[in-house]
């Protein structure tokens, strides 16, 4: 399959180093808005509606990982931007790896959040595919989005789930089942060993749907990659935990720029 055009948003200095965020399954660019307020001050910062998601295209399936992979690529051709720092989470972060392995030229550093390189049973994942194209993605945005924050922040904050379940609703069905087939059909593990990019891997310790030892198999994989573990938070830790999320990646992407320069 070839490149879609997917949906973007820019933000910040012109000048200064490029900073990709790429949002999980189920979700959309607006995912990032806590980091991208903090980290537009001082970084060019493009986020983006996977392929099947929000206002990027939907074009019909199978999808696969080298797709999403190829679709970041072009967004980097289109905005005229050779490399960048990229931050994923969940399928964001497998998008990255499967872009970092087959691109290294094109990845400066890589953020991994809440990921994985495999993520089975594949039995769940043509499940939820098929209950999304049956009953449409409002019928799972509740299991959905029961797993991406802690309970006791969930409670805090109905606001916010509300928003999430909402957000998962308007995701067009075939978009999100046949991003749920490229999970099912994924197996990143083979391809860490390709990964050059220095690599910061970024764990929620009450994660349910990417357990911390998900995030340790990456770093084993991958040379040089390191592991931040982030208590209390689970899928979404970047909600759950904005500001300790932001500042690794500040952190991560200095570091880079600092030892590149």
């Amino acid at each position: 399959m070839s490149a879609v055009d997917v949906h973007a948003v820019v933000e910040g200095p012109r000048d200064a180093p490029v900073v990709v965020l790429s949002p999980s399954l189920g979700s959309t660019h607006a995912m990032w808005d806590p980091q991208a307020r903090e980290l537009s001050r001082s970084y060019r910062v493009v986020r983006y509606d996977p392929r099947g998601h929000g206002r990027s295209p939907v074009p019909p399936g199978p999808y696969d990982l080298p797709d999403l992979a190829a679709d970041v690529v072009a967004l980097l051709d289109r905005l005229d931007v050779g490399s960048a720092h990229y931050v994923g989470l969940s399928l964001g972060g497998m998008t990255g790896m499967a872009l970092a392995a087959a691109h290294p030229d094109r990845v400066r550093s890589l953020v991994l959040c809440s990921t994985s390189a495999l993520l089975g049973p594949a039995t769940m994942w043509a499940e939820r595919a098929a209950a999304a194209r049956a009953e449409g993605t409002a019928s799972i945005a509740e299991t959905v989005v029961s797993r991406w924050l802690t309970p006791g922040y969930a409670a805090e904050h109905p606001d916010l789930v509300a928003r999430l379940r909402a957000m998962v609703a308007d995701v067009p069905d075939e978009g999100y089942a046949a991003c749920c087939g490229a999970i099912e059909r994924m197996d990143l593990r083979a391809d860490l060993q390709r990964i050059t990019a220095p690599t910061l891997v970024v764990a929620g310790a009450q994660d349910p749907a990417t357990p911390p030892e998900h995030a340790a198999r990456i770093a084993e994989g991958i040379t040089g990659a390191r592991v931040e573990l982030l208590d209390p938070a689970a899928h979404l830790a970047n909600l759950e935990q904005p500001d300790a999320v932001t500042a690794l990646i500040e952190q991560h992407v200095a570091a880079t720029e600092g030892a590149v320069a």
